[in-house]
């Protein structure tokens, strides 16, 4: 086996199991302002059914008053409770707390929708589990918390991530396959853009099927390669990055859609969480290429089956999600 396949199972190993693809579930609050001290209330938290929950809730100042009572309903995973509160003063200044955050180790996004038309955004982190509204809240927030949401979703995006490494084993040149990249990059920007603006609208189901059926599709020409046959994606690589890095696009906006767009920022926040996931599949790059370097100089001596290992390990994870996501339809 040549230590570049070698490298590709270690590298798959390390990014795809377990075989969960694009895992972007923190919890998120919403709070829309309706006058100097009501606010509107939306907390949804992962749940397996409506009865089993993450034991996590928002804690508001003491003072705060229920006017309208929560209610809640199950859907896609996640419990989503809607009520009002009455806080004496507002809340800015004052912190909500997010009581057993620690021990779950979720992630809560916080969006405020200020009565001026103003939003804040912010993450909350189990090692500090608090939030606090800010007066005035800057454009540096948004840009630093869709950056860090673009960098995590592709890195814990397993489907987008054996793509990309199907696509580093098959093209060879470091200037081909730089314009593969490109080809991917350029793509997916262009549907992630007009589905946040909502330009494009897509059912989000299909498309992740097909995001896993375009994985199927280069771990076979992958295999194709191994056996001395050229497919497509060996002669013209970058137009098969182009394409299904358009479906990949539609893939990213479905997740950025989980957390929406400050409505003030949405051109900000697009941009930055776009710089985000090409800043994480860049690390995916680096990581996977040396990886595959440092394998090569150790020349260790393997069957010639053993080249078989990556697309099929590639295209088994594929297929896994293909059944997973239409029999989720």
């Amino acid at each position: 086996m040549k230590m570049r396949h070698l490298a590709a199972l270690l590298v798959g190993l390390l990014f795809a199991l377990p075989l969960h693809a694009d895992v972007f579930k923190p919890a998120y609050l919403q709070l829309q302002q309706v006058d100097s001290d009501t606010f509107d209330v939306l907390w949804k938290v992962p749940a397996l059914d409506a009865n089993t929950v993450l034991k996590v809730k928002p804690a508001f100042p003491a003072d705060t008053r229920e006017i309208i009572a929560p209610f809640s309903i199950f859907s896609d995973g996640a419990v989503v409770q809607r009520w009002r509160v009455q806080v004496p003063g507002g809340l800015e200044g004052k912190p909500i707390l997010f009581g057993n955050l620690q021990n779950t180790g979720l992630d809560v996004l916080v969006r405020v929708e200020r009565i001026d038309g103003s939003q804040q955004l912010d993450r909350v982190l189990p090692v500090s589990p608090s939030f606090v509204m800010k007066a005035t809240p800057g454009a540096w927030e948004v840009v630093t918390t869709y950056t860090v949401l673009g960098i995590e979703h592709i890195l814990m995006g397993s489907d987008h991530l054996l793509f990309v490494l199907a696509l580093l084993l098959i093209v060879r040149g470091t200037r081909r396959l730089l314009v593969t990249i490109t080809a991917f990059t350029v793509a997916h920007s262009i549907t992630l853009a007009l589905a946040t603006l909502d330009i494009v609208r897509v059912p989000s189901p299909p498309v992740e099927a097909i995001i896993a059926l375009s994985i199927v599709f280069v771990a076979a020409e992958l295999l194709h390669l191994r056996q001395g046959r050229e497919g497509l994606t060996v002669r013209k690589p970058w137009v098969i990055a182009f394409v299904f890095g358009l479906l990949h696009g539609l893939g990213f906006a479905s997740a950025l859609a989980e957390v929406g767009l400050p409505h003030n920022a949405i051109p900000l926040a697009l941009l930055f969480f776009n710089v985000g996931v090409e800043i994480g599949q860049l690390l995916f790059i680096v990581a996977a290429s040396s990886v595959i370097a440092l394998a090569r100089r150790l020349r260790l001596p393997w069957p010639r089956w053993a080249e078989l290992i990556p697309p099929y390990f590639i295209g088994g994870a594929a297929m896994f999600w293909v059944i997973q996501r239409v029999s989720a339809f």
